[in-house]
């Protein structure tokens, strides 16, 4: 598999009107080729808001949208993740530069950004398959640190003050996944029913506020096209104030995967792959972060695999009604109920 982002060429459900988008970047956005044809094309993967590279001259831009047809409540904020882009520009948090946000639909149909078009390497596969051992132990290393650089940004000093609300994190999420999943359930899974009841009444009693990324994971990371550092971290449409270790969690679910997961981390072999162990990259971001030792650890991973299994729902749901951001969503039948049912085996004392 290559470390290359895939193209394709824009899909029928997420065709839009591409002369209308020409002529409203050649009025709003400075520097935009006045001439010559706009090559449009599709990012393959990812499963929430659709992403585009474009392509006027010798320019290219990445332009992000919401996807057409009904959406869940308070899902695809495309207007969230310029904002939070937009701030982290002059932090020490990786990001592409923000060119423009649009929210009027009646340009091709629904709100967009566009971004700068970051060169790099895109690991989808958390095993780096494509990578050396020495590739992978470095890349790691900087995940867990730019994970840190993101929770050490002080909300207020960046014009993020207001970013969502401070406090009581863990309820509302809970609250709002379950409201999810209940929208787009598609079969009983007494799992998720269960985590539903068990997660309110597990919340540790510590609070903390930070700009939480809500999506942190390598395959939302564009790796420096030669050199093993993060050069932009992508895909913030689920960025709020909240609580550091909930980032911290999801990136180590990938550890709690199935025996059987081609691209899981649970497995004998990470020393000779370069790859830390779970302990060893909490004890990184620990150190990065200037963090002591976590209590209840397990919820925060019980936490992550529930609302995981509630994100991949719904996009097997937008699968079903032909509105998903990939061709492949259809192809994650059964995954929330395998999530959550690692989530349970976790939260039972089971895992």
């Amino acid at each position: 598999m290559s470390d290359i982002p895939v193209l394709t060429p824009v899909r029928p459900a997420h065709r839009f009107d591409e002369s209308a988008l020409e002529r409203y970047l050649r009025a709003e956005l400075p520097g935009f080729p006045a001439r010559g044809p706009l090559l449009v094309r599709q990012f393959e993967g990812g499963q929430s808001n659709p992403t585009f590279l474009l392509e006027a001259g010798e320019e290219a831009y990445v332009l992000r949208k919401q996807p057409p047809g009904e959406l869940l409540p308070s899902a695809h904020q495309v207007d969230r993740e310029y904002r939070v882009m937009k701030a982290l520009e002059t932090t020490a948090v990786p990001v592409p530069r923000m060119h423009l946000l649009c929210e009027d639909p009646g340009v091709i149909g629904t709100k967009f950004y566009l971004m700068e078009n970051v060169e790099g390497r895109v690991y989808a596969n958390p095993l780096m398959p494509e990578a050396t051992r020495a590739e992978r132990a470095a890349v790691y290393r900087h995940l867990a640190d730019v994970l840190a650089a993101l929770h050490a940004v002080v909300p207020e000093e960046v014009g993020l003050g207001s970013f969502g609300r401070a406090g009581n994190y863990y309820e509302r999420q809970i609250s709002r996944w379950s409201k999810q999943y209940v929208a787009s359930r598609t079969e009983d899974i007494a799992e998720m029913d269960a985590l539903m009841e068990w997660l309110p009444r597990h919340i540790p009693a510590a609070d903390e506020t930070v700009v939480v990324h809500g999506d942190y994971r390598l395959g939302n990371a564009i790796v420096h096209p030669t050199e093993p550092r993060i050069v932009a971290v992508l895909d913030w449409e689920l960025s709020t104030r909240g609580h550091p270790l909930a980032d911290l969690g999801y990136v180590c679910q990938t550890y709690y995967a199935d025996a059987d997961d081609q691209h899981g981390l649970n497995r004998p072999n990470l020393h000779e792959l370069g790859i830390p162990t779970e302990e060893e990259f909490v004890g990184r971001y620990c150190e990065m972060a200037g963090r002591g030792a976590i209590e209840n650890w397990h919820f925060y991973l019980v936490y992550n695999l529930f609302r995981s299994a509630a994100i991949i729902q719904g996009v097997y749901k937008r699968g079903l009604d032909g509105n998903a951001s990939s061709d492949t969503a259809l192809g994650f039948a059964g995954y929330c109920r395998v999530r959550a049912e690692r989530a349970w085996r976790l939260a039972s004392g089971d895992g």
